[in-house]
């Protein structure tokens, strides 16, 4: 995977891209008026995920809806509803991909741009087809619903504070340390697990063997010993080492297309609109993913 997000794919996959941003703001700016969940921020990763699989677009209607049911399945609490309906997706999900890799073995993609392929040449030493199904899925969930939820936290965020929105619409050249302040201010990924293999102290608390862990990254992300002025959203801030992508050995293998996302969509959006206005806006109620479920504008 880290073979396939070097700067030289990321920078191939920007063309594409921005036609399909502009595509989306040429829609709205017919009716006037959008939800940007639905009709914007949700379809950008969805078909950049489909183009780094090769997807044919026809087949891509089912993924936002997998996507959802699996990820709801990874709350705190479960419902049996949520665990059914996540166990569901997964299983339709992985009918789908097994298809999907019979025919890409008949006939092979590109492994330079298509990561199916790519992941499949690793399969004989690495990856069994399980693995292999399982990393896919992994995938679409990994970049799905974070960046939609950084595009509509972004925006949402900008409406809410005019004098940053002035700022960026002033100064365009401000988009990339906007978007790592919107994603420490707005961390659209709250909660991450761990699970310890020994006995561990952290700071004066035992914490045994086995002990299954979440890590509070929105929390950390607004941590005032970390960042100066933690609770105020600063489009200019230098440092940010926030922990939106995690780190270390962690660090999120597709943080720099996550970047680019952030950076083409919520640019664009502000060029193309910039006196839009949220209009409603619904909250998701999940606690591990911050976003919204709705989030009307008027585009004026």
């Amino acid at each position: 995977m880290v073979g396939a997000m070097t700067p030289r794919a990321i920078a191939r996959m920007e063309p594409g891209l921005v036609a399909l941003v502009d595509r989306l703001l040429d829609a709205i700016a017919e009716r006037g008026e959008a939800d940007i969940i639905e009709d914007f921020a949700t379809h950008i990763p969805l078909n950049i995920i489909g183009d780094l699989f090769d997807m044919p677009m026809q087949d891509r209607g089912p993924l936002r809806g997998w996507s959802l049911a699996i990820l709801g399945a990874l709350e705190p609490v479960l419902t049996p509803a949520q665990e059914a309906a996540g166990n569901r997706a997964v299983t339709e999900f992985k009918a789908y991909l097994k298809d999907l890799t019979e025919a890409r073995r008949i006939k092979p993609g590109d492994p330079e741009t298509d990561v199916l392929t790519r992941l499949m040449q690793s399969e004989e030493g690495e990856l069994s087809l399980d693995e292999l199904l399982q990393n896919c899925i992994f995938i679409l969930n990994a970049g799905h619903e974070t960046t939609t939820n950084l595009i509509g936290n972004a925006l949402a965020a900008l409406n809410d504070h005019p004098a940053e929105r002035a700022r960026l619409a002033g100064d365009p050249g401000l988009i990339a340390t906007a978007v790592d302040e919107f994603l420490r201010y707005e961390s659209p990924n709250q909660f991450g697990n761990r699970l310890t293999t020994r006995d561990v102290e952290l700071s004066g608390i035992a914490i045994p063997e086995g002990t299954d862990l979440h890590l509070c990254i929105g929390a950390a992300n607004r941590d005032e010993t970390a960042f100066e002025r933690a609770e105020t959203l600063d489009l200019g801030r230098r440092p940010n080492k926030h922990l939106a992508f995690a780190g270390g050995a962690h660090t999120c293998v597709g943080l720099s297309l996550a970047r680019l996302e952030g950076s083409v969509a919520v640019g664009r959006f502000l060029n193309r609109f910039p006196n839009y206005a949220i209009t409603d806006r619904q909250r998701s109620p999940r606690l591990r993913f911050r976003g919204f479920t709705r989030l009307g504008v008027s585009a004026v």
